[in-house]
């Protein structure tokens, strides 16, 4: 009676196209996860972005290609700025789905020890925010990759409270994150190949940076994925 009573108050919709939503514990419906947004990487490329990667990063993965005012930047935006925390587990499941259907990919995280590091949120903003959600793209992620273990969150900080890089150069963006970045235990990374999880690749400053710290701690290599690409 509770639970019928609950679905009539509070009725399980998507967030993102307002269906009725049959799954529990999850705010997106299986064709807004399936259907709606176009695939960044169709082809299964090892890089979905026309960036040329730094040595030591194997490959570049989006899921979505983003849509700057359309519903996959409303949807970020419920993620990031309204605290609705489930669509990062969403996005994470739906994205380490898509990696299990990228043929190097899957071979890459399958045949290697692998850690999964989510890109790290300055604690200013975290105190802000609440939350970070890069952190819960990746524990969606871990989900269906079960075998990886995901960084402890203070394995490498963020030390510099950049600001929104959006409209900035990519000149601009490199050295706003020139040395964002501290690594306090190395250990967690030595050997490995470091998957690193973020919402939205768009230039590559962010994680490029974040890639070279990492590999300093003689990581094997690095993987960046995402949940969109700009």
């Amino acid at each position: 009676m509770i639970k019928g009573v609950s679905d009539i108050v509070f009725p399980r919709v998507c967030v993102c196209c307002g269906r009725e939503n049959t799954e529990c514990q999850r705010q997106l419906c299986s064709f807004c996860l399936q259907e709606r947004f176009a695939d960044a990487n169709p082809q299964n490329n090892r890089i979905s972005s026309d960036i040329l990667l730094p040595a030591g990063v194997i490959a570049q993965h989006a899921m979505w290609t983003f849509d700057k005012g359309g519903e996959l930047q409303d949807l970020m935006h419920l993620l990031k700025y309204e605290r609705l925390t489930t669509i990062g587990l969403d996005l994470g499941r739906k994205l380490g789905e898509r990696v299990r259907k990228h043929p190097f990919l899957e071979k890459k995280l399958s045949r290697r020890t692998s850690v999964i590091l989510p890109v790290p949120l300055h604690y200013l903003k975290y105190r802000y925010r609440g939350f970070n959600q890069a952190f819960k793209i990746a524990r969606g992620f871990q989900q269906v990759w079960t075998d990886l273990a995901l960084c402890e969150r203070t394995c490498v900080v963020r030390r510099k409270n950049t600001r929104t890089q959006t409209g900035f150069s990519l000149e601009k963006r490199l050295k706003n994150m020139k040395n964002a970045f501290r690594l306090n235990d190395p250990s967690q990374l030595a050997g490995q190949l470091v998957v690193i999880i973020d919402d939205v690749f768009t230039t590559g400053a962010t994680t490029f940076e974040l890639a070279q710290t990492v590999l300093k701690a003689e990581a094997h290599a690095v993987v960046i994925l995402t949940v969109a690409q700009a």
